[in-house]
């Protein structure tokens, strides 16, 4: 390990990663420069050689203010302070219910469970029984994006299967 480890260059040393700065930022064969140049931060600033070493040399002295000046431990760290947020207007324009119609959920509603074995399955027919954990006048579980939101109780309605929701579960 050099003497030098740790601390800071000299003054001088940015101009140098300034100028290896704008090399890598030329193509060796064509002299043009670069993708990563052309479009790079500070690319639409056009900043010359010099504005560059002069920024390299300010960040350079911010550091070197920063490793010879240390925070005591002692030190009491002041509060940052806010301005008050304001509203601007135009920006709160509450957009209705209507933009989530178009939102897909997988909804699910369950009659109840039951395990049974691989060839109980295979020897289902039109017709078989099959008994559930619920009782006939259980309330049902509905689930959303396989999330239990609600329980009710099933209905029929028009000749239809219906649910009335009869418990929201906390949410």
């Amino acid at each position: 390990m050099s003497e030098n480890a740790g601390q800071p260059k000299p003054d001088d040393a940015p101009a140098a990663d300034a100028s290896a700065a704008t090399d890598a930022a030329v193509d060796p064969i064509t002299d043009a420069p670069t993708q990563d140049a052309a479009d790079g931060p500070g690319a639409a600033d056009n900043l010359s050689t010099d504005d560059i070493e002069r920024l390299l040399a300010e960040a350079s002295g911010g550091l070197d203010q920063a490793v010879n000046h240390p925070v005591s431990a002692d030190a009491e760290p002041a509060p940052f302070q806010l301005d008050p947020l304001q509203d601007s207007p135009g920006e709160l324009d509450r957009q209705s219910v209507d933009l989530l119609g178009d939102v897909e959920l997988d909804l699910r509603i369950e009659l109840g469970r039951t395990e049974m074995r691989l060839d109980e399955v295979l020897q289902l027919r039109s017709g078989s029984v099959v008994a559930l954990d619920k009782l006939a006048g259980d309330p049902v579980d509905v689930f959303v994006n396989g999330r239990l939101i609600a329980r009710g109780e099933v209905l029929v309605m028009n000749d239809n299967f219906c649910v009335r929701v009869t418990e929201l579960v906390g949410v």
